[in-house]
């Protein structure tokens, strides 16, 4: 199983709605709007890399409202 943190910047005033949506969407196990550099971050896991891009290019970075996104594969 691989994991990563999703951060994610939003247009203005789409942080709730996108993280909303990510909840939704399978392999998206926690998405929480934050402050700082970030207006979402995302806890995903998939079954293997290709799963993984998949996940974060064709429904992470295709939700309406995600600007851009910074991937922090987890190592240990």
């Amino acid at each position: 199983m691989l994991a990563a943190y999703e951060l994610i910047n939003c247009s203005a005033g789409a942080s709730e709605r996108v993280a909303a949506a990510l909840r939704r969407i399978k392999g998206v196990k926690q998405a929480h709007v934050v402050t700082g550099l970030h207006d979402v971050v995302a806890y995903v896991e998939a079954k293997n890399l290709n799963e993984l891009t998949k996940l974060i290019i064709s429904k992470i970075q295709g939700t309406k409202g995600v600007t851009k996104t910074v991937t922090c594969m987890v190592v240990n």
